[in-house]
């Protein structure tokens, strides 16, 4: 996880750490042009983010930008409000690997799901045979072991696919790489797996009340 250069303060000249204020003389930076999740954090595009230190970045971010800090002028507050806002949706996308993945595939020009609704090719099979137990789980509603070790297996096989999401984007493709669309069909995959689980777990809420 990489800082990436951000301009320096219109109003002093220092280099910036993030491009919502300084941090040395301590003035709002205008809120300028829609930016990525990485820029508006003051990183670099990447895949490979340690969560705490993220977590860390964005609390020294929002020092800076806090409303309470700028309460004297209403134009400021409001500023800091909308950087703020900034910092934890960028941070929310960061923080979850599925839509980090879809975040660095807009950056990089690569297809989204409209484009390419096509899964990987050895998922169809094992996902004819995971709906037709879902489907037999939905209609016995109830919870057996038969549904819990489907639901583990489908877990496992989502922690499997973002790994091979993670394998694609580590290190980061070229803008335009085949590779993004590879990408894409992956996170088809894990968006299939989230829903079935979603199910998976509504059986179980279901059947414990």
């Amino acid at each position: 996880m990489g800082a990436s250069p951000t301009g320096t303060c219109f109003a002093c000249g220092a280099a910036l750490e993030f491009p919502c204020a300084c941090g040395g003389c301590g003035a709002l930076q205008p809120e300028g042009a829609a930016r990525d999740p990485w820029s508006v954090l003051g990183l670099a595009p990447d895949f490979g983010i340690d969560a705490a230190a993220l977590r860390k970045r964005l609390l020294r971010a929002s020092r800076l930008v806090h409303p309470d800090f700028h309460g004297a002028d209403p134009a400021a507050r409001a500023l800091a409000e909308v950087h703020s806002a900034r910092l934890n949706g960028a941070h929310e996308i960061l923080a979850d690997e599925t839509r980090r993945a879809d975040a660095l595939l807009a950056l990089l020009g690569g297809p989204d799901e409209n484009a390419v609704r096509e899964m990987p090719r050895e998922f169809l099979v094992e996902v004819l045979e995971w709906n037709e137990a879902l489907e037999e789980a939905r209609a016995a509603r109830g919870w057996s072991d038969a549904v819990a070790r489907l639901g583990s297996e489908l877990a496992a096989r989502r922690a499997a696919e973002l790994a091979a999401t993670r394998a694609l984007l580590v290190p980061l493709p070229a803008a335009g790489s085949p590779d993004l669309a590879l990408v894409r069909s992956r996170l088809n995959a894990v968006r299939y797996l989230d829903r079935a689980l979603g199910d998976i777990e509504a059986l179980r809420l279901a059947s414990a009340r």
